[in-house]
Protein backbone atom coordinates (compact mmCIF):
# COMPACT_ATOMS: atom_id res chain seq x y z
CA UNK A 1 0.00 0.00 0.00
CA UNK A 2 1.33 3.43 -0.90
CA UNK A 3 1.86 6.13 1.71
CA UNK A 4 -1.01 8.12 0.22
CA UNK A 5 -3.31 5.10 0.35
CA UNK A 6 -2.38 4.55 3.99
CA UNK A 7 -3.27 8.16 4.72
CA UNK A 8 -6.67 7.69 3.08
CA UNK A 9 -7.21 4.48 5.06
CA UNK A 10 -6.25 6.23 8.28
CA UNK A 11 -8.79 8.98 7.67
CA UNK A 12 -11.59 6.44 7.18
CA UNK A 13 -10.90 4.99 10.63
CA UNK A 14 -12.24 8.18 12.23
CA UNK A 15 -15.94 7.47 12.65
CA UNK A 16 -18.01 9.46 15.16
CA UNK A 17 -19.75 6.96 17.42
CA UNK A 18 -17.21 4.22 16.66
CA UNK A 19 -13.98 5.81 17.85
CA UNK A 20 -10.56 4.68 16.73
CA UNK A 21 -8.47 3.69 19.77
CA UNK A 22 -4.82 4.73 19.61
CA UNK A 23 -2.61 3.28 22.33
CA UNK A 24 0.27 5.71 21.97
CA UNK A 25 3.69 4.15 21.47
CA UNK A 26 7.26 5.49 21.59
CA UNK A 27 9.55 3.38 19.40
CA UNK A 28 9.66 0.65 16.77
CA UNK A 29 9.43 -2.14 19.33
CA UNK A 30 6.32 -0.80 21.04
CA UNK A 31 4.78 -0.09 17.62
CA UNK A 32 5.32 -3.70 16.53
CA UNK A 33 3.83 -5.00 19.78
CA UNK A 34 0.66 -2.92 19.41
CA UNK A 35 0.35 -3.88 15.74
CA UNK A 36 0.60 -7.58 16.61
CA UNK A 37 -2.07 -7.08 19.28
CA UNK A 38 -4.54 -6.04 16.59
CA UNK A 39 -4.29 -2.25 16.29
CA UNK A 40 -5.72 -0.54 13.22
CA UNK A 41 -3.16 2.26 13.26
CA UNK A 42 -0.08 3.41 15.16
CA UNK A 43 0.31 6.74 16.96
CA UNK A 44 3.18 8.16 18.95
CA UNK A 45 2.90 10.41 21.99
CA UNK A 46 5.46 13.21 22.27
CA UNK A 47 5.90 12.80 26.03
CA UNK A 48 6.62 9.08 25.71
CA UNK A 49 8.95 9.39 22.71
CA UNK A 50 10.96 12.04 24.51
CA UNK A 51 11.06 10.18 27.85
CA UNK A 52 12.19 6.95 26.17
CA UNK A 53 15.26 8.84 24.90
CA UNK A 54 15.96 10.68 28.14
CA UNK A 55 14.41 14.02 27.20
CA UNK A 56 11.61 16.13 28.61
CA UNK A 57 8.48 16.85 26.58
CA UNK A 58 8.09 20.15 24.74
CA UNK A 59 10.31 19.65 21.66
CA UNK A 60 13.34 18.90 23.84
CA UNK A 61 14.13 15.80 21.80
CA UNK A 62 16.13 16.98 18.76
CA UNK A 63 14.21 17.10 15.50
CA UNK A 64 16.80 14.90 13.75
CA UNK A 65 16.37 12.20 16.37
CA UNK A 66 12.58 12.43 16.23
CA UNK A 67 12.64 12.02 12.45
CA UNK A 68 14.92 8.99 12.77
CA UNK A 69 12.59 7.40 15.34
CA UNK A 70 9.59 8.13 13.13
CA UNK A 71 11.25 6.39 10.20
CA UNK A 72 12.09 3.33 12.30
CA UNK A 73 8.49 3.12 13.53
CA UNK A 74 7.12 3.33 9.99
CA UNK A 75 9.46 0.54 8.89
CA UNK A 76 8.39 -1.65 11.83
CA UNK A 77 4.75 -1.95 10.72
CA UNK A 78 2.51 -1.97 7.66
CA UNK A 79 -0.11 0.05 9.54
CA UNK A 80 -0.68 3.79 9.06
CA UNK A 81 1.53 5.80 11.42
CA UNK A 82 0.75 9.22 12.85
CA UNK A 83 3.38 11.23 14.71
CA UNK A 84 2.88 13.65 17.57
CA UNK A 85 4.73 16.61 16.06
CA UNK A 86 3.94 19.03 18.91
CA UNK A 87 4.29 22.56 17.48
CA UNK A 88 6.23 21.46 14.41
CA UNK A 89 9.60 22.65 15.77
CA UNK A 90 9.03 26.08 14.21
CA UNK A 91 6.84 29.13 14.47
CA UNK A 92 7.16 30.64 11.00
CA UNK A 93 5.09 28.87 8.32
CA UNK A 94 8.05 28.55 5.93
CA UNK A 95 10.23 26.66 8.42
CA UNK A 96 7.23 24.69 9.60
CA UNK A 97 6.56 23.60 6.00
CA UNK A 98 10.16 22.41 5.66
CA UNK A 99 9.93 20.36 8.85
CA UNK A 100 6.64 18.77 7.83
CA UNK A 101 8.11 17.86 4.45
CA UNK A 102 10.89 16.00 6.22
CA UNK A 103 8.39 14.20 8.45
CA UNK A 104 6.31 13.12 5.46
CA UNK A 105 9.50 11.70 3.95
CA UNK A 106 9.78 9.30 6.91
CA UNK A 107 6.56 7.63 5.75
CA UNK A 108 4.20 9.06 8.36
CA UNK A 109 0.63 9.70 7.22
CA UNK A 110 -0.59 11.96 10.01
CA UNK A 111 0.46 14.40 12.70
CA UNK A 112 -0.76 15.87 15.94
CA UNK A 113 -0.25 19.63 15.75
CA UNK A 114 -0.88 21.73 18.84
CA UNK A 115 -1.80 25.37 19.29
CA UNK A 116 0.18 26.05 22.46
CA UNK A 117 3.38 28.04 22.02
CA UNK A 118 6.00 25.50 22.99
CA UNK A 119 8.10 26.83 25.86
CA UNK A 120 5.58 29.51 26.79
CA UNK A 121 2.43 29.54 28.88
CA UNK A 122 0.20 30.75 26.08
CA UNK A 123 -1.61 29.70 22.90
CA UNK A 124 -1.16 30.99 19.39
CA UNK A 125 -3.81 33.48 18.35
CA UNK A 126 -6.40 31.79 16.15
CA UNK A 127 -5.30 33.70 13.04
CA UNK A 128 -1.65 32.72 13.41
CA UNK A 129 -2.40 29.06 14.15
CA UNK A 130 -4.77 28.99 11.20
CA UNK A 131 -1.96 30.24 8.95
CA UNK A 132 0.34 27.55 10.35
CA UNK A 133 -2.17 24.80 9.63
CA UNK A 134 -2.76 26.18 6.14
CA UNK A 135 1.00 26.03 5.49
CA UNK A 136 1.07 22.38 6.54
CA UNK A 137 -1.89 21.55 4.32
CA UNK A 138 -0.32 23.26 1.32
CA UNK A 139 2.95 21.45 1.96
CA UNK A 140 1.22 18.08 2.14
CA UNK A 141 -0.82 18.86 -0.98
CA UNK A 142 2.35 19.74 -2.89
CA UNK A 143 3.82 16.40 -1.81
CA UNK A 144 0.72 14.57 -3.03
CA UNK A 145 -0.08 13.46 0.51
CA UNK A 146 -3.53 13.63 2.15
CA UNK A 147 -1.80 14.13 5.49
CA UNK A 148 -4.13 13.75 8.47
CA UNK A 149 -3.65 16.94 10.48
CA UNK A 150 -5.04 16.36 13.97
CA UNK A 151 -5.31 19.93 15.21
CA UNK A 152 -4.95 19.98 18.97
CA UNK A 153 -6.10 22.77 21.22
CA UNK A 154 -4.47 23.16 24.61
CA UNK A 155 -7.23 25.35 26.03
CA UNK A 156 -8.32 22.69 28.51
CA UNK A 157 -4.85 21.47 29.47
CA UNK A 158 -3.80 25.02 30.29
CA UNK A 159 -6.79 25.46 32.61
CA UNK A 160 -6.23 23.05 35.49
CA UNK A 161 -9.58 23.84 37.13
CA UNK A 162 -12.09 21.56 35.40
CA UNK A 163 -14.93 23.68 36.78
CA UNK A 164 -13.86 26.42 34.38
CA UNK A 165 -13.80 24.22 31.29
CA UNK A 166 -17.42 24.94 30.41
CA UNK A 167 -16.48 28.56 29.86
CA UNK A 168 -13.82 27.53 27.33
CA UNK A 169 -16.00 25.36 25.11
CA UNK A 170 -17.14 28.16 22.82
CA UNK A 171 -13.53 29.23 22.31
CA UNK A 172 -12.58 25.65 21.49
CA UNK A 173 -15.38 25.40 18.95
CA UNK A 174 -14.28 28.66 17.35
CA UNK A 175 -10.76 27.30 17.02
CA UNK A 176 -12.01 24.02 15.55
CA UNK A 177 -14.01 25.82 12.89
CA UNK A 178 -11.07 28.03 11.92
CA UNK A 179 -8.67 25.10 11.89
CA UNK A 180 -11.02 23.13 9.65
CA UNK A 181 -11.17 25.96 7.14
CA UNK A 182 -7.37 25.99 7.10
CA UNK A 183 -7.20 22.30 6.25
CA UNK A 184 -7.25 20.40 9.55
CA UNK A 185 -8.51 16.81 9.41
CA UNK A 186 -9.39 16.28 13.07
CA UNK A 187 -9.76 18.19 16.33
CA UNK A 188 -8.07 17.05 19.56
CA UNK A 189 -9.33 18.30 22.95
CA UNK A 190 -7.00 16.82 25.61
CA UNK A 191 -7.89 17.80 29.15
CA UNK A 192 -11.63 17.98 28.56
CA UNK A 193 -13.25 15.09 30.44
CA UNK A 194 -16.78 16.16 31.38
CA UNK A 195 -19.10 14.03 29.17
CA UNK A 196 -21.68 16.70 28.39
CA UNK A 197 -19.01 19.18 27.40
CA UNK A 198 -17.41 16.60 25.11
CA UNK A 199 -20.85 15.95 23.59
CA UNK A 200 -21.30 19.68 23.05
CA UNK A 201 -18.01 19.94 21.17
CA UNK A 202 -18.78 16.89 19.05
CA UNK A 203 -22.18 18.28 18.07
CA UNK A 204 -20.79 21.70 17.14
CA UNK A 205 -17.67 20.55 15.27
CA UNK A 206 -17.81 18.78 11.92
CA UNK A 207 -14.24 17.48 12.22
CA UNK A 208 -13.76 14.07 13.89
CA UNK A 209 -13.14 14.77 17.58
CA UNK A 210 -10.27 13.17 19.49
CA UNK A 211 -10.25 12.88 23.29
CA UNK A 212 -7.58 11.81 25.74
CA UNK A 213 -8.42 8.81 27.92
CA UNK A 214 -5.38 7.91 30.04
CA UNK A 215 -7.12 5.02 31.80
CA UNK A 216 -9.98 2.68 30.92
CA UNK A 217 -12.89 4.92 31.89
CA UNK A 218 -15.12 6.09 30.36
CA UNK A 219 -15.42 3.18 27.98
CA UNK A 220 -15.05 3.33 24.21
CA UNK A 221 -18.80 2.79 23.88
CA UNK A 222 -19.58 5.63 26.29
CA UNK A 223 -17.27 8.02 24.47
CA UNK A 224 -18.70 6.89 21.14
CA UNK A 225 -22.18 7.74 22.36
CA UNK A 226 -20.96 11.31 22.91
CA UNK A 227 -19.88 11.51 19.27
CA UNK A 228 -16.15 10.93 19.75
CA UNK A 229 -14.24 9.61 16.71
CA UNK A 230 -10.80 8.98 18.19
CA UNK A 231 -9.42 8.06 21.62
CA UNK A 232 -5.79 8.55 22.63
CA UNK A 233 -4.01 7.09 25.64
CA UNK A 234 -1.26 9.74 25.84
CA UNK A 235 1.73 8.91 28.07
CA UNK A 236 -0.18 6.36 30.17
CA UNK A 237 1.15 3.27 28.31
CA UNK A 238 4.77 4.38 28.73
CA UNK A 239 4.28 5.22 32.39
CA UNK A 240 2.64 1.84 32.96
CA UNK A 241 5.56 0.07 31.30
CA UNK A 242 8.11 1.95 33.41
CA UNK A 243 6.18 1.20 36.59
CA UNK A 244 6.06 -2.48 35.65
CA UNK A 245 9.82 -2.55 35.06
CA UNK A 246 10.42 -1.04 38.48
CA UNK A 247 8.17 -3.59 40.19
CA UNK A 248 9.79 -6.50 38.37
CA UNK A 249 13.28 -5.33 39.24
CA UNK A 250 12.29 -4.86 42.90
CA UNK A 251 11.00 -8.43 43.03
CA UNK A 252 14.22 -9.80 41.59
CA UNK A 253 16.45 -7.81 43.90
Amino acid sequence: MTQSAKADEFATLHVPGQPLVLYNIWDAGSAAAIAEAGASAIATGSWSVAAAQGYSDGEQIPLELLLSISERIVHATDLPVTIDFEGGYARAPAQLAENVTRLIETGAVGINFEDQIVGADDLYAIAEQTDRIAAIRETAHSAGMPLFINARTDLFLKEKDALRHEGLVDSAIERAQSYEQAGASGFFIPGLSEPELIRRVCRAVSLPVNVLRPGTSPSRAELGALGVARISAGPAPYRSMIADLSVRFAKLS
